[in-house]
């Protein structure tokens, strides 16, 4: 039996947890969250203890550890983790800037632990798809999107709490694009300078972005939250003669010979990301694909087109030493 540790006990602790308990040999034994209340009722519904501490919940003896705090709350649970030397899954963003993030990728990789990040998206049926279809073929542009409405978490429009919405949310775009288009060097982004209509809110309503990949490839991205819908949330890839539209649901292939349509699960993706950093973790054929130090360089992209929104000039993406872990 795989034992399961969760920090935190909020919306996506909770999806974690329902995947977690379905899968075989697995069993989250220990919930602890800052609203003891919150822990109370995800660890009775999972049939778990409740702690009231990071390190009370470490010293009941998991297996290993899911971080699902808020964007804000990164940083010492991390540390608790890695202190004891357990394998650890870390819900995105992983911090709100980038010293915190930079710090724990180091952490990890001096006491070279397994890590995961939950960078879902890499497990859609889709996106494989779309990677053996770009094989060997070089990408022009990749356009993205995250056009949706703020979340109903308080702190989300806040960016000293979320780090804004690029950060927090299309981050998932960012992570595919790399994922499919290789590293980004420079970005060049706008905010229009208007929060959405959210009690105290100060982050940006629409923010767009250039981005020039290392490979040559231009890219945009463009993200809003003050529609009342999800209206998108997806990516658009183009290379010679062929065109790729991916969402959670869809990819849609175009080439001369005309337009394929092919749809999968989006909650297979759920299901997939906690099975294999389950499967890691017992030493078995495990297949993350976004360890922490993968994850760090998907967020210094996205802190990269917030720096550009307050400079207002373009901004390199930066390197770190611990980001190639």
């Amino acid at each position: 039996m795989t034992r399961i540790g969760l920090i935190g006990a909020g919306g996506v602790a909770q999806r974690h947890a329902r995947v977690l308990s379905g899968l075989p040999d697995t069993q989250v034994t220990g919930v602890t969250d800052v609203v003891p209340e919150a822990a109370a009722r995800l660890a009775g519904d999972v049939g778990a203890q409740v702690y009231g501490s990071v390190e009370d919940l470490i010293g009941s003896g998991p297996d290993a550890v899911y971080v699902c705090v808020p964007p804000f709350a990164h940083g010492d649970a991390e540390r608790a983790v890695v202190a004891a030397g357990l394998p650890m899954f870390v819900e995105k963003p992983i911090s709100i800037n980038r010293d915190t993030a930079v710090e724990i990728a180091g952490l990890v990789a001096e006491r070279d632990l397994l890590t995961a990040v939950g960078h879902h998206w890499r497990y859609l049926p889709v996106v494989e798809r779309a990677r053996e279809l770009l094989a060997g073929r070089p990408i022009r542009l990749i356009s993205g999107a995250w056009l949706d409405k703020v979340p109903p978490v308080a702190w989300w429009a806040r960016a000293e709490k979320s780090g804004g919405p690029v950060v927090e949310q299309a981050a998932h775009v960012i992570d595919l694009a790399r994922h499919l288009g290789g590293e980004v060097d420079e970005v060049f982004a706008y905010g229009n300078g208007t929060p959405p209509d959210a009690p105290d809110a100060d982050v940006d309503g629409a923010t767009t972005a250039v981005l020039r990949f290392a490979s040559g490839a231009v890219g945009t991205l463009a993200a809003t939250c003050v529609l009342g819908w999800k209206q998108r949330a997806g990516l658009e890839v183009y290379a010679d003669g062929l065109s790729l539209a991916l969402t959670e649901s869809e990819l849609v292939v175009r080439d001369a010979g005309g337009a394929e349509v092919i749809t999968c699960d989006p909650v297979s993706a759920h299901t997939a990301v906690d099975r294999a950093f389950v499967a890691a973790v017992r030493g078995e054929a495990g297949d993350v694909r976004v360890p922490y130090g993968e994850a760090l360089r998907t967020h210094e992209v996205a802190l990269a087109v917030a720096q550009s929104v307050a400079a207002g000039r373009p901004i390199a993406v930066p390197r770190a030493e611990a980001a190639r872990v």
